[in-house]
C-alpha cells in the first residue's frame, strides 16, 4: 500500500520530551547491530529472518538504504527544505525490489556499506543542535521533527535487529532507553498512518509496561501527541499493558497482541498493518 505522507507545518506526530534524548539511543543501537555483524558467518547471513522472504543479509542491505535515506532526510531538513520522496512510496513493493536489485554484492561489501551509511548518520546526528533536532523533515508518517525522524530509525532499526538476531539465538539485551523511544514512537506510529488514510476516529491510547516500566499516553485527534503519563491514568478509551518488549514487538507486527481489544478502538492499532498489508494476528 502506498503511504498518505502528511506534509507541511503541521505534524502528524508530535513527542513530547528533550528532542536530542534520542542521539543516545539510536547511536547505540546502530553501532551494536555493526559490531553484531562483524562476526557473522557465511551461514548466518544467509540465514532466513523474521521477514518473510529475506535472509539477514537482505535485511542489512535493507538497513543501509534506510541509513542513507535517514541522513538525506535530516541533512534537507535542517537546511530548511524537507524532502517529499515517500509520497509515491510502497513500503512494501520498493524494499523488496532494492533488495532484489543488489545483485550478487558480497556479504563483506554489504557490512562495509552499512558500516559507512552508519557512521554518515552517526556523524550527521552527533552535530546537531536544539534547532536541528527540531526542525522539520521527511520520515513515512510525513514532515516530523528530526527528532521524530531519529525515532522511526530507531524503532525501524530496532525492530530489524531483532529479525536477524532473534532466530539466530542471539537476541540483545533490551536497553531501557531504546525500548521506551520505540515503544513511545510505534504507539504512535499506528494512528498517524490511519488517520493520514482518511481514519475519522479519535481518542486516547495508554500504555503501562513493564521490564523496562514505561508509560505512554497517546492522544488521537487531529494530529497524534505522545506524552509520558502515570500508571493507571483515568480516561483513556484504550490501555495496554505488559511486558514492554512484548508489547513493541506486538504493535509492530511481530507477534500477536495478548489482551482482548474492544472493536472501536481496533483502529488505533491498525495502521501499521493494514499500510504493510499483514494481517494481525
Amino acid at each position: 500500500m502506498q503511504l498518505t505522507p502528511r506534509y507541511g507545518a503541521q505534524p502528524v506526530i508530535t513527542l513530547d520530551g528533550p528532542p536530542a534524548a534520542i542521539a543516545g539511543p539510536l547511536i547505540r543501537q546502530r553501532r551494536r547491530l555493526a559490531t553484531a555483524l562483524a562476526s557473522f558467518t557465511d551461514e548466518q547471513w544467509s540465514h532466513p529472518s523474521r521477514c518473510a522472504g529475506w535472509s539477514n543479509r537482505d535485511v542489512i542491505v535493507h538497513l543501509d538504504s534506510t541509513n542513507t535515506f535517514w541522513s538525506m532526510s535530516i541533512a534537507a531538513g535542517v537546511h530548511g527544505e524537507p524532502t517529499r520522496f515517500l509520497a509515491t512510496f510502497d513500503p512494501v513493493a520498493s524494499p523488496a525490489q532494492l533488495v532484489a536489485g543488489s545483485g550478487d554484492v558480497s556479504t563483506g561489501e554489504v557490512l562495509a556499506r552499512f558500516v559507512a551509511s552508519t557512521d554518515a548518520l552517526v556523524g550527521l546526528c552527533s552535530s546537531l543542535d536544539h534547532a536541528g533536532w527540531s526542525a522539520a523533515a521527511e520520515a513515512p508518517p510525513g514532515h516530523v521533527s528530526v527528532s521524530a525522524v531519529a525515532h522511526h530509525a530507531l524503532w525501524d532499526s530496532w525492530v530489524h535487529e531483532r529479525d536477524v538476531l532473534v532466530p539466530l539465538g542471539l537476541a540483545p539485551e533490551p536497553e531501557a532507553d531504546e525500548v521506551a523511544a520505540c515503544l513511545r514512537y510505534v504507539a504512535a506510529l499506528g494512528p498517524a498512518l490511519a488517520l493520514n488514510r482518511g481514519a475519522a476516529g479519535s481518542g486516547v491510547l495508554a500504555i503501562d509496561a513493564t521490564g523496562p516500566d514505561v508509560v505512554v499516553v497517546v492522544d488521537i485527534g487531529e494530529e497524534v501527541v505522545v506524552r509520558a503519563g502515570a500508571a493507571g491514568a483515568p480516561t483513556v478509551e484504550l490501555r495496554l499493558a505488559g511486558d514492554a518488549v512484548e508489547l513493541l514487538e506486538a504493535l509492530s507486527v511481530r507477534r500477536p497482541l495478548t489482551q482482548l481489544i474492544p472493536a472501536d478502538s481496533v483502529w488505533m492499532l491498525r495502521g501499521l498493518s493494514d499500510t504493510f498489508d499483514v494481517a494481525p494476528d
